[in-house]
């Protein structure tokens, strides 16, 4: 199953973002930057890669209940689960 059209310009932006962020994370480390701002930043990154996981679980489950592609059998909801908890 792949991510749907529409959803793969929104996840790659938001990994992205992700990257841009983690190496602004390894930069602050590196430059010996305060624990707090490196937690507040790492944060972001966290969040920007939950953004992105949870599009393509979204993307995952529309194209299960539309069972558009009917060369593939659609996922099942304990793939589904499994896909959300991943995220946790």
């Amino acid at each position: 199953m792949a991510v749907d059209e529409d959803s793969v310009q929104t996840v790659l932006n938001r990994l992205r973002r992700a990257q841009g962020q983690l190496a602004g994370v390894i930069a602050m480390i590196e430059a010996g930057r305060d624990c707090k701002d490196v937690v507040t930043q790492l944060a972001a990154v966290s969040r920007a890669l939950d953004r992105a996981g949870f599009k393509i679980v979204a993307s995952g489950m529309r194209q299960c209940m539309s069972a558009a592609d009917e060369s593939q059998p659609p996922m099942t909801e304990a793939e589904l689960e499994k896909l959300f908890l991943a995220l946790a």
